[in-house]
């Protein structure tokens, strides 16, 4: 797999930080309202885009617009692809140009990608990852089918109730704002890996993926992915995109994505 370190990078914007002071009245119960500034998350819109065909005949497609959290778009833009079934793998990406709220994505003049997917534009909300998918089909389709071989070994429970604490702690956008959603990898014995924070629950598993694949570490077979939230349909479906055989969540698990005959996922969940 390429080292995305080698890949131009081109930036042409400040990248906008996910953290802004408003002024907001604060209301109690035991005095008048007051006027303070409070910090809050940042969520704004990222057009997503990608580049490819021939050298002599290049065309540019706007694939998507989702509503995220500033920082770390380079990693969004990747995880989304690949979690999309847009993007391959690491090896097809010849450069990536980024500007005040777009990044574009340019492939090698041999990859083609799927058109029929790329020409089904979709906004993408920061509370849903799935709305203005076109059919059902398009939700079944993009997971890849299970390919068998060893189950994950079992992890103990004390290591699983171990990690949401761990999470909290490594919050430094939500200690500071107290509204954002998180993702975070652990290996087996419980030890943080890597995590992201965004507005859109989504967004934080796609940066997370995003990074792995930039650091040559898919599929992601030995390690747990913890969500701060429920664990949804499409996060499931981003997990197994990923090779994620466990996941772990601060919330329950709806019927969908665990009655699916192809999960390869072995789902727990702290309420």
């Amino acid at each position: 797999m390429a080292n995305l370190s080698t890949i131009p990078t081109v930036p042409t914007g400040d990248m906008a930080s996910g953290v802004t002071l408003i002024p907001v009245q604060k209301i109690t119960s035991q005095a008048a309202p007051v006027l303070i500034t409070d910090a809050v998350a940042v969520e704004e819109p990222l057009e997503i885009s990608l580049e490819y065909g021939p050298a002599a005949a290049r065309r540019q497609q706007n694939v998507s617009v989702t509503m995220r959290t500033p920082g770390q778009d380079t990693d969004l833009a990747i995880g989304f692809l690949l979690t999309e079934a847009i993007l391959p793998n690491a090896q097809a990406i010849k450069a990536i140009t980024s500007g005040y709220n777009t990044i574009k994505v340019s492939l090698h003049e041999n990859i083609a990608p799927d058109i029929d997917r790329l020409q089904r534009h979709f906004y993408t909300s920061s509370s849903c990852g799935v709305c203005g998918k076109s059919s059902i089909e398009a939700l079944r389709t993009v997971a890849p089918a299970t390919t068998g071989g060893k189950e994950a070994p079992p992890v103990e429970a004390h290591i699983l109730h171990g990690l949401p604490p761990m999470l909290r702690q490594e919050q430094s956008i939500f200690e500071t704002t107290g509204g954002l959603h998180a993702a975070a990898l652990f290996n087996r014995t419980g030890m943080i890996l890597s995590l992201r924070e965004d507005i859109g629950r989504h967004n934080a598993v796609d940066k997370l993926i995003g990074r792995a694949l930039q650091d040559n570490l898919l599929p992601l077979t030995n390690v747990i992915l913890l969500l701060s939230g429920r664990a949804c349909f499409e996060l499931i479906q981003k997990a197994a995109m990923a090779g994620i055989k466990i996941i772990a969540a601060i919330g329950p698990l709806p019927a969908w994505p665990y009655s699916w005959p192809t999960n390869p996922i072995s789902p727990w969940w702290d309420s």
